[in-house]
């Protein structure tokens, strides 16, 4: 092993499964995040079948399990005339041995990761402490990172940048983060109603021209758990106002009941994107989740295919650091993974959406008839699910030399 650690940018959910995966084969390695402690972001919460298959190998899993719930089925609905489809991952049982989606809220996976990995001598966790830039020679990387006292460097046999969509180190890069940003925004609020009371899956699409809507249940302090709604939002419309009650209370009211009004545990408005960067690798320098490919969140696929690039690059970097593989073997991790990401949750995520908002009636009327006749074909059905579990994506990139 070179004598130097691997730093890594990022305190997140990938940025802590990464560290984890390295200190685990006995590299020594430093995570620098820049808040006081595990950033609370709320935004992900589904963990596909090939991720916790993946979690459990690093010894996360059962404790993912025990705070998650299990949601098997999942449905696409048209917002007048009701389920168009439900889908049950049992029909790919024997692709995997947890055939549902797993949801539960990002940070609480951070927190597992965060206590499993401080039981490794060989890594050590800085909090607030960032990355603010970074210079690179054949032997190393130099990093700067500001802290408490001041900026100082620390010497790194490589830097992987986690540290999200507006990463320094995908920046200090000078790489293309090439792509869009979707012109509405996503209003995501939270409420304890159960929507299994109206026929609602833990997991459901709802497809309008107008104002289509996703929702997923979430663990949040404990059974029964709550439900995570997330709508478009007009580009005009001020913050403030989407915020309000009263706007939030009219969203809800407008698919379940406008005679109730609805508890709402918490809110917030965020925009959306898609886009991947031109190469997640330049020297020692790598990038992984967030920092190398964002998307939007019809589908669960950001967080997952942020953990799939973390155990994926940490195989390799094992492999590179030992001595056993070439460090151009790590331009394999990118071959495999941007790829991937571009064929299957860049692809997948773009036309989730499109359906869900389609304004043409017939085309509207074709796609949702293909998701009916899809989900009654139990073959079709099958090789659907096996895509949008991220199952084939994973395999995908094992194919790519």
């Amino acid at each position: 092993m070179e004598k130097n650690p691997v730093v890594v940018a990022g305190g997140g959910p990938v940025g802590l499964v990464t560290a984890l995966a390295l200190a685990r084969q006995g590299v020594d390695v430093i995570l620098l995040e820049g808040e006081e402690a595990i950033p609370r972001d709320l935004r992900a919460g589904t963990f596909h079948p090939p991720t916790v298959e993946m979690l459990e190998a690093l010894g996360l899993g059962e404790r993912l399990l025990q705070e998650g719930i299990k949601v098997p089925e999942w449905q696409i609905r048209d917002r007048r005339s009701g389920v168009v489809a439900q889908f049950d991952l049992g029909v790919i049982g024997d692709r995997t041995p947890y055939p549902f989606r797993l949801h539960c809220e990002q940070h609480k996976l951070s927190h597992i990761a965060y206590k499993a990995l401080r039981q490794y001598p060989n890594a050590r966790v800085l909090f607030s402490h960032r990355c603010t830039g970074f210079t690179q020679d054949a032997d190393g990387v130099t990093v700067a990172v500001q802290t408490p006292a001041g900026v100082e460097e620390i010497r790194a046999s490589y830097l992987i940048g986690t540290d999200g969509v507006r990463s320094t180190v995908r920046k200090g890069m000078d790489i293309e983060f090439e792509g869009f940003t979707w012109p509405e925004r996503f209003l995501v609020f939270a409420t304890p109603y159960d929507l299994r009371e109206q026929g609602f899956t833990g997991n459901a699409y709802i497809a309008d021209p107008d104002e289509w809507c996703a929702i997923f249940i979430q663990p949040h302090e404990g059974p029964p758990g709550i439900w995570r709604i997330a709508f478009p939002i007009q580009p005009e419309m001020e913050e403030e106002k989407v915020l309000s009650d009263e706007f939030v209370q009219s969203r809800i009211q407008g698919f379940l009941s406008p005679e109730q009004t609805y508890e709402i545990a918490y809110r917030s408005v965020y925009r959306v994107h898609q886009r991947v960067a031109s190469t997640f690798r330049v020297g020692r320098v790598l990038l992984a989740g967030d920092s190398a490919h964002v998307n939007n969140p019809l589908g669960g696929m950001g967080l997952n295919s942020g953990i799939h690039d973390a155990v994926n690059l940490t195989e390799k970097l094992v492999a590179v650091l030992g001595g056993d593989q070439p460090q151009d073997d790590l331009d394999r991790y990118v071959r495999q993974r941007r790829q991937t990401n571009i064929e299957y949750v860049q692809a997948i995520t773009i036309r989730n959406k499109r359906l869900l908002e389609e304004r043409d009636p017939q085309v509207r009327r074709e796609r949702l008839d293909e998701i009916r006749e899809l989900a009654a074909d139990k073959d079709k059905a099958r090789t659907y699910l096996l895509n949008s579990s991220m199952i084939e994506s994973v395999q995908r990139a094992s194919q790519i030399q």
